[in-house]
């Protein structure tokens, strides 16, 4: 009996533990953003920063959590469903907010101009360009779909802790990526024009509506869970993803800055009128 009563004391102690580092961690990030705030406000207080982009920020912290912690994470433990749901937030809804709050420009708003510069060249890195590119980033996020689902990866990290978190990551950066890439509001100073943009994001929609059928159907679906399961993790994606991308659509909407056309006068005495540079405001 007293060892009995141990082993519950032990499991619930763990379970604890398991929840409250990803809860500090959001926490910290939070605390964090709320902090570089105050110092772009305090360095800047006519520029200031907007309440929306907090908001925004907070917003995608506070999904981040609602997916890593009780109830629905040892729902997504035990029900491929509670998977789905889970994806669902990590991967789509809380990066597209989390990028909606513009942290890399609140970070140059608030570093040394030393610093600064370094990071504005980090950014115009080879690299950093061929990561920002919109292919590369729909193959990170949503190629990576098809690999989870239709190989052993998606059971394997299941019975893996280190695994089950390196998903988890995989999820939110892959994710971040791609808002970044699609709409966000941040520099980029290789980002491309709003028909590629666009075509990246059908190219989405289509794959993720592919996934979830050939899911729904069983058809080389490799996921060690009841049927019954499976297929309501499948509409749960089929749905939830398209709600996600259309939101998405909405923010590269919202985020186009197509850039004032000349007086026709002063055109044509410098060439031809140029392109609208589609771009995320800061």
């Amino acid at each position: 009996m007293g060892h009995q009563f141990h082993e519950q004391g032990h499991h619930a102690g763990s379970g604890i533990l398991e929840w409250l580092l990803p809860a500090l961690m959001l926490s910290a990030l939070a605390g964090g953003y709320l902090l570089l705030v105050r110092r772009a406000r305090h360095r800047n207080p006519a520029l200031g920063w907007s309440r929306w982009r907090t908001g925004w920020f907070l917003g995608g912290i506070l999904l981040c959590g609602v997916a890593l912690l009780p109830p629905v994470a040892p729902f997504a433990q035990e029900d491929f469903r509670g998977h789905m749901v889970q994806h669902l937030l990590i991967g789509m809804y809380a990066p597209l907010a989390l990028v909606l709050a513009a942290p890399v420009t609140l970070l140059l708003r608030t570093l040394p101009a030393r610093r600064g510069r370094q990071l504005t060249s980090l950014l115009h890195s080879p690299p950093a360009r061929a990561l920002t590119h919109p292919v590369v980033a729909l193959v990170l996020s949503t190629g990576s779909l098809a690999v989870l689902y239709f190989t052993p990866l998606y059971n394997a990290t299941m019975t893996s802790p280190a695994g089950h978190w390196l998903l988890h990551a995989h999820f939110l950066l892959s994710g971040c990526l791609f808002a970044h890439v699609i709409a966000g509001p941040d520099p980029a100073p290789a980002r491309a024009g709003v028909r590629a943009r666009l075509v990246c994001l059908g190219v989405a929609i289509a794959a993720h509506a592919v996934i979830s059928q050939l899911m729904y159907g069983g058809f080389w679906a490799d996921i060690h869970a009841p049927i019954d399961q499976v297929r309501g993790g499948a509409e749960i994606m089929y749905y939830g993803g398209d709600i996600a991308e259309l939101l998405l659509a909405a923010a590269l909407v919202a985020t186009w800055r197509p850039e004032p056309r000349r007086p026709a006068s002063r055109a044509a005495g410098r060439g031809a009128v140029p392109a609208p540079n589609v771009s995320g405001g800061s």
